[in-house]
């Protein structure tokens, strides 16, 4: 897949955050540490980010039908790509990585259609994923199943984030953007920010990377002060939450994170 030059031009999707926003986003990757109220997150637009569509960005059309269930999510699930750490921010970019995901996720992995909901690229586009998942989110009464984390495919939301987070933070735009995009979930759907949750959490794999799934808690807190609500439950515990406990009766064992994700060299460069 040939992509364009680097993209050189401030016109990109960091653009849209606000100074403030990304400023806060810059802060919480520095620091992975709890941010005062007042600091946290620019104010939540119900109106959401821009998220590009699958007709939007040329999606291929599923193998067959994408299954709508009548359940709302119970969390939101985060990855990351395991992809280059690229500065080419373009749209472009963004693009391309979508592409490349549906075709492994359909051609090598056999799926229906992309297995997430919704991807972030490292120039801050939002995507949608598998197809459906965007008319289903603002409506805030159903969802898509996907194929983004085994046992949880019917209840929560798969978020990819481009790039290789574990040893590495997302930029700071990239975070903002994938806190906009929480903040816009949680707010549709009825969820808590306490209900975002890393794809280790659940399966055996090292995603989303060590640094940004030590980010979650300081995501959690700007999602809520997004949406003006106290972050009043408390952080997940393995010895006392129900869903770890779902987590040992599906898999048998506490979470672990020993294996990668994807995608396979020759998708992207």
């Amino acid at each position: 897949m040939t992509l364009p030059a680097p993209h050189q031009s401030p016109t990109t999707a960091a653009s849209r955050y606000t100074r403030r926003s990304v400023l806060t986003g810059a802060f919480a990757l520095a620091t992975a540490a709890a941010l005062p109220v007042a600091a946290a997150g620019r104010a939540y637009s119900a109106a959401g980010p821009e998220i590009i569509g699958c007709a939007a960005w040329g999606a291929r059309a599923a193998s067959e039908p994408v299954v709508v269930l009548a359940n709302r999510p119970e969390r939101i699930i985060v990855h990351h790509t395991a992809t280059a750490n690229v500065t080419d921010y373009s749209r472009q970019r963004a693009i391309a990585l979508a592409r490349a995901i549906q075709t492994y996720h359909m051609d090598a992995q056999g799926w229906i259609d992309t297995g997430q909901h919704f991807t972030v690229s490292r120039g801050a586009f939002v995507l949608e994923g598998r197809h459906n998942s965007l008319a289903e989110l603002n409506s805030g009464r159903r969802q898509v199943r996907a194929a983004h984390c085994v046992g949880q495919n019917t209840v929560s939301i798969g978020i990819e984030n481009e790039g290789t987070y574990t040893s590495e933070a997302p930029p700071a735009a990239q975070y903002a953007a994938l806190a906009d995009l929480c903040a816009h979930i949680c707010d549709h759907y009825g969820l808590p920010a306490s209900e975002i949750y890393g794809h280790r959490d659940f399966n055996s794999t090292a995603c989303p990377g060590d640094r940004l799934y030590a980010l979650l808690p300081a995501l959690r807190r700007d999602v809520a002060t997004r949406l003006g609500t106290p972050l009043s439950e408390p952080e997940p515990n393995p010895d006392e939450d129900p869903v770890w406990d779902l987590v040992r009766q599906t898999t048998g064992r506490p979470p672990a994170a020993t294996l990668g994700e994807y995608l396979p060299a020759g998708l992207l460069p």
